[in-house]
């Protein structure tokens, strides 16, 4: 049984990853565990607070007790938000103190990429301007041309929590790009694990998000690739 551990800031779109887990079938076990947000709000600040070594680590014992076997940062905003280098300083620690592989939504969307060969991406964000561009940064860092960038000024997780289908296809559409070869919604708050398929079928290109690419990474330290269409392209590659 495989079963990756997840750090999720808050109360939003946890509820992805039951369906997650139940999308994925048998052999698959997603536990959650929550972490003290602190304040509530897309701000470099705040973001990092919420990312810090010390709320991380208070989670740790309660996923292992559970039977995580890898152990996945469940943040965009609050791992991006460290740069290229201090987000590898954060997955580092992270795994340190977890004694357990460990990586975050972050990077999930970098080895994504990767997987897909998808290289010139649009980002679809929930989030302020200010806090987007320090996403697409990251992307840079990691070999990805981001080809548009679209923020929403959405301050709060909690507000994002609350967009339904409907909002979730909107932003997609509005993100997208015709030259961008995948788009990227990178909010973990957001719930998009029931409309995977509705937005491949709108965009008509691999669409990545949050939650979705924060699974497929954690089944990826443990090199536990599943075969799951419902989940989008990342997922809809036969395994052994």
């Amino acid at each position: 049984m495989a079963s990756v551990g997840f750090l999720y800031p808050g109360h939003s779109a946890e509820d992805d990853y039951p369906r997650l887990e139940a999308l994925l079938g048998g052999g698959v076990r997603l536990p959650l565990v929550h972490t003290d947000i602190g304040e509530d709000a897309h701000r470099a600040d705040a973001l990092l607070e919420m990312g810090s070594a010390t709320r991380l680590a208070a989670g740790v014992d309660e996923l292992k007790e559970r039977g995580a076997q890898a152990v996945v940062w469940a943040c965009t905003s609050a791992s991006f938000i460290y740069g290229w280098e201090g987000a590898h300083d954060q997955v580092r620690e992270l795994s340190a103190t977890a004694g357990l592989p460990a990586s975050s939504t972050s990077f999930a969307f970098a080895h994504a990429l990767t997987a897909l060969g998808a290289r010139r991406v649009a980002i679809a964000a929930t989030y302020p301007d200010d806090v987007a561009e320090y996403f697409r940064a990251f992307l840079k860092s990691a070999g990805a041309e981001v080809v548009s960038t679209r923020g929403s000024g959405i301050i709060t997780a909690a507000e994002v929590g609350t967009w339904g289908r409907e909002e979730v296809l909107a932003l997609a559409r509005a993100g997208d790009h015709p030259d961008a070869e995948a788009v990227l919604l990178p909010d973990t708050a957001l719930h998009t694990a029931a409309h995977l398929p509705a937005l491949e079928a709108e965009l008509r290109k691999p669409v990545l998000t949050a939650n979705q690419v924060t699974a497929w990474e954690g089944l990826r330290l443990l090199d536990r690739p599943r075969y799951c269409p419902a989940l989008g392209t990342l997922f809809a590659r036969p395994t052994e």
